[in-house]
């Protein structure tokens, strides 16, 4: 798990492109405290550049920017790839030497034996750059779910990548703003792939890979395989084979060098991951909790009924208000691109890391792949309200209450406004007003700019498919990893595993999505390891009391900051405990650029 960075440009000599690269991987130091390098071809005009946290081969062969035997290829990679193993075993087989144990290494053979016919062999978290030095050609890749970032910019005639944003105003070479990101904040809670605060600057999808020639053009092409084979109608069949890829998953991605742990919230899910790493482990596992003053997110007796039956070391840290206040402008600005979310992750990332850890087991898409978010419930209801008169929905703005008054969104026939009515968090109006722009603008750069596909129904797997590729994509894991490798930790998530997921899709939908208890069919999977009082208890999710922290937070109330009268308004509202967080949080986020 690292941080990448590099430039290709025909117009720059080495000491430049050398600079410009060393000012982008410093900026993102945190994420790779254990080394660095950064290899220039001046004559091609190419450089890569790495921060390294070392998590498997912590020898110096695991130096990157990495070269093959032959010096075919150079890579720069972050991440981890859970079946190199087996590749490498292939890739001896077909005669490819290996000087070192790492991941990074079995990449560039795959591809010099493979090319881009490798990038769908790999299995894991990924995004990295690589240079072929005959082929004269650069890529860039990231993996199937998106769980690492790649930011690329192709303004000027010439490439620039990074794992981060603020690696690119860093470097002083495009770091002009985005003017449209406080919109998508207001309304999403975060900023939609491939957008980000700096123009020009995308995300490269999830899946693809960038291919830059010498000569200046490039093509983004999907590399990921279509999932096929027969449906699974058995609930019975689905149960034993959900337990046995996760618990496949689980034995992959304990595969470390370093310490590793699990991030134990006392929900399902960091319960399951803990009984099976837990079972897996050879060496002793380190649990990480919080806890809160606040009675109603206690959730100690969930976490003890996990901690009682596993051996290893138990960690649990007390985060109260006063920590919010202290840490707040550390959180902000290791956000590196504005969220609503994330708060949670720091935290927990930094009491991993200051245990001795270097990488994690999360809970993170559970919910996604089983239905465990109140929007699989309401998903159905947009069948019928998208039968009302346009008038009546238009209406709904009149409301005083948030909920109700999201039903403006239903004008607008795109599943971005079906998103926004299931999860936006302010309407285009109310934007409007807090931004000082006309409604139109508004509506334009949320239905216009964004281009999700349609859906063929309003039916639960079309919710999975919103909570994973919006919610899930452009705000869990965006924010865990940034605020994870702030503390120089990598947060590693089986229930995203490329086999797991593959074997969930084909489960039919009338078993995966219980229409009575939310993830009924994963809670079944693991009843004879998951106790009773844990998968009995109210969801939570990893939650904070955040709307009492934010309500007391100084920072965040003093309506003296707030631009204009609609935002004083705003948070009047929230100071009167009329307004959720995550909306004063996001007003909060925005003020320096109203």
């Amino acid at each position: 798990m690292c941080r990448i960075a590099g430039l290709v440009s025909g117009s720059l000599q080495a000491k430049e492109l050398t600079n410009i690269v060393q000012a982008m991987c410093n900026a993102m130091q945190h994420g790779g405290p254990d080394d660095e390098g950064v290899f220039v071809n001046g004559t091609a005009g190419v450089a890569l550049g790495h921060r390294r946290l070392s998590i498997i081969d912590l020898s110096s062969n695991g130096h990157q920017p990495m070269t093959d035997t032959a010096k075919k290829a150079w890579i720069t990679f972050n991440g981890e790839i859970y079946n190199y193993r087996q590749l490498k075993k292939e890739l001896l087989a077909l005669g490819a030497p290996f000087y070192s144990e790492t991941d990074t290494e079995v990449i560039l053979q795959a591809y010099l034996h493979w090319g881009t016919a490798a990038f769908a062999k790999l299995r894991g978290m990924f995004a990295f750059a690589l240079y072929d030095i005959a082929g004269h050609a650069t890529y860039l890749v990231r993996d199937t779910t998106g769980i690492k970032p790649l930011y690329y910019t192709t303004e000027g005639g010439k490439l620039m990548f990074a794992s981060e944003v603020k690696a690119f105003k860093a470097a002083g070479v495009a770091n002009t703003t985005d003017e449209r990101w406080p919109v998508w904040l207001l309304s999403f809670g975060h900023i939609p792939e491939p957008f980000t605060t700096i123009n020009g600057v995308l995300c490269l999808p999830k899946g693809h890979y960038l291919q830059w020639d010498s000569n200046g053009t490039y093509i983004v092409n999907s590399y990921a395989n279509n999932i096929t084979g027969n449906t699974i109608d058995k609930a019975d069949i689905a149960k034993e084979g959900i337990y046995s890829h996760l618990l496949e998953s689980v034995n992959r991605q304990l595969i470390s060098d370093a310490p590793i742990g699990v991030f134990l919230s006392g929900g399902i899910d960091s319960s399951i991951l803990t009984l099976l790493a837990n079972a897996a482990k050879k060496q002793q596992l380190k649990t990480i909790s919080i806890y809160f003053e606040e009675k109603a997110y206690d959730e100690r007796p969930y976490q003890d009924a996990i901690t009682s039956t596993v051996t290893g070391e138990c960690y649990k840290h007390l985060v109260k208000q006063q920590d919010f206040e202290t840490h707040l402008p550390q959180i902000i600005e290791s956000m590196d691109v504005p969220t609503t979310d994330g708060i949670n992750t720091w935290f927990i990332s930094k009491y991993a890391h200051d245990a001795g850890l270097k990488a994690v087991l999360s809970g993170i898409g559970a919910d996604e792949l089983f239905g465990g978010y109140p929007s699989f419930s309401r998903m159905a209801y947009l069948n019928y309200l998208h039968k009302l008169p346009s008038a009546l929905l238009s209406a709904a703005q009149l409301f005083s209450n948030d909920g109700y008054k999201r039903f403006v969104y239903l004008q607008h026939p795109t599943p971005a406004a079906d998103y926004l009515f299931l999860r936006g968090l302010f309407t285009p109006a109310d934007i409007a007003q807090v931004m000082n722009m006309d409604e139109s603008q508004v509506n334009s750069i949320l239905f216009n700019t964004l281009t999700f596909p349609r859906l063929e129904s309003y039916d639960k797997l079309h919710a999975a498919w919103f909570e994973t590729n919006i919610y899930m994509q452009n705000q869990l894991l965006r924010d865990t990893d940034v605020m994870s490798m702030s503390h120089g930790l990598e947060v590693r998530v089986p229930f995203l595993d490329e086999d797991f997921q593959a074997y969930v899709s084909r489960i039919k939908p009338s078993i995966r999505f219980d229409s009575g208890r939310p993830k009924k069919l994963l809670i079944d999977s693991f009843n004879a390891i998951l106790p009773q009082t844990v998968w009995k208890r109210p969801k939570m999710g990893f939650s904070f009391p955040l709307q009492s922290w934010m309500g007391n937070s100084p920072a965040i109330t003093d309506q003296g900051r707030y631009k204009n009268g609609a935002s004083k308004k705003i948070i009047g509202k929230f100071k009167n405990g009329q307004l959720h967080w995550s909306r004063a949080f996001a007003l909060y986020q925005i003020q320096g650029h109203v």
